[in-house]
């Protein structure tokens, strides 16, 4: 593989066909991509400077564009898997590289990308975690009881609420009107883009009403405070940990939370589309995971019909 090393990672962007003119993938991130692209339209730009830093630029930092081997990606993102690392964050170290390569492409940088075509190892790794009435109350405990008050409050909002941990630590009281009970997520930062309301049940007020009471003065512009850091509360993986391990549940995740809610709506007959708009899913296909919750309802439906079919049987003979 011939290397072409950078100054300064600031490339040259020069009409196609000049070969000196073709920067290296390090020089064309730094200097074109993150900057011009990333930064100003994707709100996981930094997901993506990590990704970059982390796994592509010693392997592949110093090749220009068009010389980067397509056998030796694809040897290097299969193996990935050895580090070890999931199948999905290695497609991710993989989209990484293509979405650089193909923006270079729309530049006119490179004719075509050396990697275009490479499969990803898409397996599925969909999993949710669905607690017993007997986990759901040893965790309930847990969160009622546990000194760290903040992170309890939040893992009570998302499992009242179904909504994602990033939109709960987000929140402002802007944000929550009480009086009407509703929450309103911002499309700066739903996942969907699209801003969503909220309806706010019993257990969600609880939490509400009962972190505004410790704030009379209404000081706080977040919801969920740290007390360590006395800004809004950000990192709650390590505590949520120790929580979890508390409540004998050592697998469950916080977005599983998210899940369990989920549950409890088809559990209780409600409707895909009723789970969709209140999760805030912006197509029908991804509330579609949760079909296999709905086995149980459909089941209680199918024997309506045959109560019915046998009401109507002429009673046996005596």
């Amino acid at each position: 593989m011939q290397l072409h090393p950078t100054v300064n990672h600031r490339p040259v962007v020069k009409a196609i066909g000049s070969a000196k003119a073709v920067p290296t993938s390090s020089g064309y991130f730094d200097g074109i991509y993150l900057p011009s692209y990333a930064k100003p339209r994707l709100r996981s730009w930094k997901k993506t400077d990590g990704i970059f830093r982390m796994y592509l630029r010693e392997k592949f930092g110093d090749c220009r564009l068009d010389l980067i081997d397509r056998q030796e990606f694809q040897a290097y993102h299969v193996g990935l898997l050895n580090k070890p690392m999931s199948p999905a964050m290695a497609d991710h170290v993989a989209r990484c590289l293509h979405a650089v390569l193909s923006h270079a492409v729309r530049n006119q940088v490179i004719s075509v990308s050396p990697i275009a075509g490479v499969r990803l190892l898409r397996v599925d790794n969909r999993k949710e975690q669905y607690m017993s009435p007997e986990e759901l109350q040893r965790l309930m405990g847990v969160l009622r009881t546990d000194s760290n008050v903040a992170v309890c409050r939040v893992a009570q909002l998302l499992i009242s609420t179904g909504t994602r941990l990033s939109e709960a630590t987000s929140a402002q009281w802007s944000d929550i009107d009480l009086e009407n009970r509703r929450w309103f997520i911002p499309a700066a930062t739903a996942k969907s883009k699209r801003g969503r309301s909220v309806p706010l049940n019993d257990t969600a007020m609880e939490v509400l009403m009962a972190i505004r009471a410790a704030d009379p003065d209404h000081r706080a512009a977040h919801v969920f405070m740290s007390a360590k850091t006395g800004e809004h509360l950000r990192y709650v993986h390590k505590v949520w940990d120790r929580l979890r391990q508390k409540a004998g549940l050592p697998t469950l995740r916080i977005h599983d939370l998210r899940h369990q809610y989920a549950s409890f709506l088809i559990n209780q007959g409600r409707s895909l589309y009723e789970v969709q708009k209140l999760l805030g899913h912006s197509s029908s296909l991804v509330t579609e995971r949760y079909l296999h919750l709905t086995a149980g309802s459909l089941m209680d439906a199918a024997n309506s019909a045959s109560i019915a079919i046998k009401s109507a049987m002429p009673k046996a003979a005596v």
